[in-house]
Formats: structure tokens, sequence, C-alpha cells
């Protein structure tokens, strides 16, 4: 089995500049992923490994074997430095991935007959994005597109902040025009979460083919989710501000939908 204990390997770098930049996991196709876990939920989720990496003092090649049933995956030892370098969680399994990236086309989505999506536009802090997939996860929901996405998601603090929910629901990325042109040509109803010309969201009916859509606390939904959709919607404040984390609006506003549908 290969070893390797140096941190100035020069393959050890270049895995250092995948986690660190967009570009390098663009140009690869690859991206790493931390944790037994999340290592569990890619394989889950149909996502292809490379190459394992292991610290054996945490885990051992053993349990590797048992995770990772295709020998055309390479399995790496590394050194307890090596494994320092590239984690980015003090407590961890001992274990990272490299991984192949998926297509995110619109296209490639595969809605059940009454699909239930949700859309968030524009979204900025990838620990934001990650909360939204574990939401969007634990609604059990068709698919979660991401309209004028400010941030790739292979990003290792989505990937961390997910807590591996990247790999269990379906993602789509396009820009507002093509995700809007999507979902009419799907004949799916458009609810977006917005202040100007909206109605209280629970007094709309979301067990249609339903797609809730929220924006950014600073700057909301762009106007054209406005115009085109099906109906405006909001979360009603009794507090002393007007919004609330994207990610919780969007927790809101899913679980409502899924009570209306009896949780099927």
């Amino acid at each position: 089995m290969k070893q390797i204990t140096s941190v100035q390997n020069p393959f050890i770098k270049s895995l250092v500049q995948l986690q660190e930049k967009a570009k390098v996991r663009k140009q690869t196709g690859t991206f790493l992923i931390e944790g037994k876990r999340e290592i569990e939920l890619a394989l889950k989720g149909g996502y292809e490994l490379e190459t394992i990496l292991f610290l054996p003092e945490i885990i051992s090649d053993r349990d590797i074997k048992n995770l990772v049933k295709s020998s055309e995956v390479e399995i790496i030892e590394i050194s307890k430095e090596v494994y320092q370098k590239l984690a980015y969680r003090d407590t961890t399994e001992g274990i990272l991935a490299i991984a192949k990236t998926k297509s995110l086309a619109l296209s490639d989505l595969k809605l059940s007959e009454n699909p239930l999506i949700l859309v968030g536009e524009s979204l900025e802090k990838p620990g934001n994005v990650g909360a939204i997939l574990r939401t969007a996860d634990a609604a059990n929901i068709d698919a979660v597109i991401i309209a004028n996405p400010k941030s790739d998601l292979y990003n290792p603090n989505i990937v961390r902040s997910s807590v591996g929910c990247l790999f269990t629901r379906q993602i789509a990325v396009g820009t507002t025009e093509e995700v809007i042109a999507y979902l009419k040509a799907n004949n799916i109803n458009i609810y977006s979460a917005t202040l100007q010309d909206s109605t209280e969201y629970h007094t709309q009916n979301y067990t249609t083919p339903t797609a809730l859509v929220v924006g950014t606390e600073a700057t909301g939904l762009s106007e054209k989710w406005r115009t085109e959709s099906t109906k405006n919607i909001i979360i009603p404040m009794q507090g002393e501000i007007d919004s609330m984390n994207v990610s919780v609006a969007a927790a809101i506003l899913l679980f409502e939908a899924k009570r209306q549908r009896q949780f099927q």
C-alpha cells in the first residue's frame, strides 16, 4: 500500500489546491470529501471515488476496505502531519476521499409526478447553502436548485456544513432565467418568498407541483422572480426585524408544504 508522510509531497500540495480553489476543482472534475459518514453518503448518492487517504492511528485499512468495495479506488496511508494539513475538522474519522464531481445541469434532474423543489437565488455563504441542503434532506424533497450561484457547490465548506447532504438530494444550478424557464416548462408552480406584493405563506396550496424560492437576507429575490411567480409569499414577522436567515425561512416554507402533503 502506498504511503505519504510529507506535506511537501507534490500530490498533497495538489490536494491543498483542490481544497482551496474552485478553478482547480472545475479543471480536474474532482473534489475532496472528509469524514466516514460523508463518504458513505457520497457512495450511496452515486458519486465515484478515485482515492482514499487515511490515518491508521484513527481508522484501520480493514475499515477502509469494508467502506470501499471497488478495487479501482486507490488507497493511501498518510501521516498525522499530512492528515492535519488536509483535514478541515478537528474531530473527524481519519479519512478523506477524492471524488469525481457530477453534472449539475437542470436537464439531468429526474422529478416525481408531484415534485417539491427548493430554489435558492444568489446564495453567498457556504454555511447557508449547507444548512439549506440539510433541510432539503430532512424534508426529503425532489431537488434543490441554485440560481445564479455565488459559491462552487463542491466548496469544502459546503461539503462540511451540509454534513454530507450535498450527496443525498438532486442538485442543479442555472441562471435565474434558465431556472424559471425550466420550472414553467415542467408546469411547476412558483412561490417566491419576498416582501413585495405578497400574501402570507400558510394561505397557499403546495400540494401540487411546487417550487419554493428564497433569496439572500441582504437583497432578497431579484424582480424576475417576483414578476414570474405563481404567487409571492411572506412569512409574517412579529418582532422588530423584517427578515430571517435564509436557511430558517426555507425550513419554515418546506415543512409547511410537507404538512399539507401529509408528509408524503
